[in-house]
């Protein structure tokens, strides 16, 4: 058994990569059973349940959608806010229900909730009832620990690594579009988060073998791929590389559409943004947390820029990049956050005009510097800044879809659309949503779009004509 330790997981120890070599081969043992597999949280998660998959599918295992008629339920954790993880001990609750009845039932809970000393200890008084728990270091555990016999809780959270696996197998959720790791961890250790403990320390895979599964992505009929990481712009810091030049050898591969996600402002790099102008399937969008407008704030938070260094990026990226759009994260609520801190954020608002941008009301995280500062402000007031900023950004966002009214555009068609079961949906380049008039013999591909409505969240539009690109 091995516990989490946030003194560990804190730990940044100058220390090599480990690059690990999968090769494990089992036996189906668990043929005619089913997996069900539900993911909490962000990108990262999603990809990794794609790994988590291939797991369970090499032991035999199928996926089930219906939670009673599955063997093995695993619950893939996410421990940025609280909500998360309410709904995860909300939902253990029903399959807690199912296994007392249930002698071939096993429960796993792994991710990033797994690396919260607090969540063990309460799931070793509590949750008995959970089979297995792994965290975020060691996924590729899961078969070897699902093969095992046992008659007590097994639980296996590595609170720091320097391994990275190459060569995984994924079942990815789509045969369109992938993600694909460039880098783990992050070592920005901004005082609200607690990434940096679940995730260990900046590791960035070998630039090589990411061009190897770009390069098979694409002869598999892939279209788009999105590179992944805590924040890939610190790619190659470790192994003397950087972000611009594998995103432009990723550019080089000739897939249609390349994508990155997330970016810290910090380590955003005038090589990096003359590179995305330069090649034409580097897509113009770029998300760019803010978190807040105030200097005070941001410095509070640890970003490490100012709300001056910030615009002056946002303003370069704009100016040098044909067609950008530019989305971003703010967190209110931050503690004891003024009025006056708050209407800088909106200052910032006004100014970039975002896109569009993912707000939420400050959560703590037991561990993280921000969770032991004094808050004096009412989840009242903070409910109301939330509100105003929400106006204020869908404004802005409506404004800017605004724009694209009547005009052409081309789409990645994905699928059925979830609005209206007679059209499709896919993404412009600049990552907006389009609901499209048009034959299911586009999905797959890039099309032609007149948009013919805009509204804060989607667009609608008609198929024009044949495919752009195959």
């Amino acid at each position: 058994m091995h516990l989490p330790d946030l003194n560990v997981a804190k730990d940044r120890k100058k220390s090599e990569n480990k690059y690990i070599n999968l090769e494990e081969n089992y036996s189906k043992v668990f043929q005619n059973k089913k997996y069900f597999l539900r993911t909490y949280g962000c990108q990262m998660n999603v990809h990794d349940s794609e790994a988590i998959r291939s797991y369970l599918e090499t032991l035999g295992l199928t996926n089930t959608e219906n939670l009673e008629e599955a063997n093995v339920v695993v619950l893939n954790t996410c421990a940025i806010r609280e909500n998360a993880r309410d709904k995860v001990m909300g939902f253990l609750g029903k399959c807690k229900y199912l296994k007392k009845n249930r002698d071939d039932f096993k429960i796993v809970l792994l991710g990033c909730m797994a690396e919260q000393p607090d969540v063990i200890d309460d799931i070793q008084k509590n949750h008995q009832y959970i089979d297995i728990v792994i965290g975020t270091h060691n996924l590729y555990d899961l078969p070897k620990l699902l093969l095992q016999e046992f008659n007590k809780q097994q639980i296996e959270v590595y609170s720091n690594s320097d391994e990275i696996i190459e060569g995984m197998n994924y079942t990815r959720d789509s045969k369109i579009t992938a993600w694909v790791n460039i880098m783990y961890g992050c070592d920005k250790f901004c005082t609200y988060c607690i990434v940096p403990y679940t995730r260990g320390r900046e590791r960035s895979r070998k630039l090589e073998s990411i061009i190897a599964e770009v390069k098979d992505l694409k002869k598999n009929g892939y279209k788009e791929v999105t590179l992944l990481g805590q924040n890939v712009n610190a790619y190659g810091k470790d192994i003397g590389e950087t972000f611009s030049h594998l995103l432009e050898c990723v550019a080089k591969t000739g897939i249609e559409r390349v994508r990155f996600v997330t970016s810290h402002p910090w380590n955003f790099t005038d090589e990096m943004i003359d590179v995305i102008a330069k090649y034409d399937n580097i897509m113009p969008y770029i998300h760019l947390p803010l978190q807040s407008g105030s200097d005070n704030i941001l410095k509070k938070m640890n970003r490490r820029y100012t709300k001056k260094e910030y615009l002056e990026l946002f303003n370069k990226m704009k100016e040098r990049i044909p067609g950008v759009a530019i989305t971003t994260d703010i967190i209110v609520g931050f503690p004891n956050e003024s009025d006056a801190d708050f209407e800088e954020t909106l200052d910032v608002v006004r100014t970039c005009k975002y896109d569009g941008a993912y707000t939420f009301i400050f959560s703590p995280r037991e561990g993280t510097p921000a969770a032991k500062m004094e808050d004096k402000i009412p989840m009242r007031v903070k409910e109301e800044r939330l509100h105003k900023l929400n106006e204020l950004v869908n404004y802005y966002s409506n404004q800017n879809n605004q724009k694209l009214l009547n005009k052409v555009v081309e789409v990645l068609i994905l699928g059925d659309s979830e609005k209206d079961a007679s059209k499709v949906y896919g993404y412009t380049d600049t990552m907006k949503l389009v609901n499209v008039e048009g034959p299911k013999s586009i999905i797959g591909k890039i099309v032609k779009v007149k948009i013919t409505d805009a509204k804060s969240f989607s667009l609608d539009g008609e198929y024009l004509e044949e495919k752009v690109a195959n």
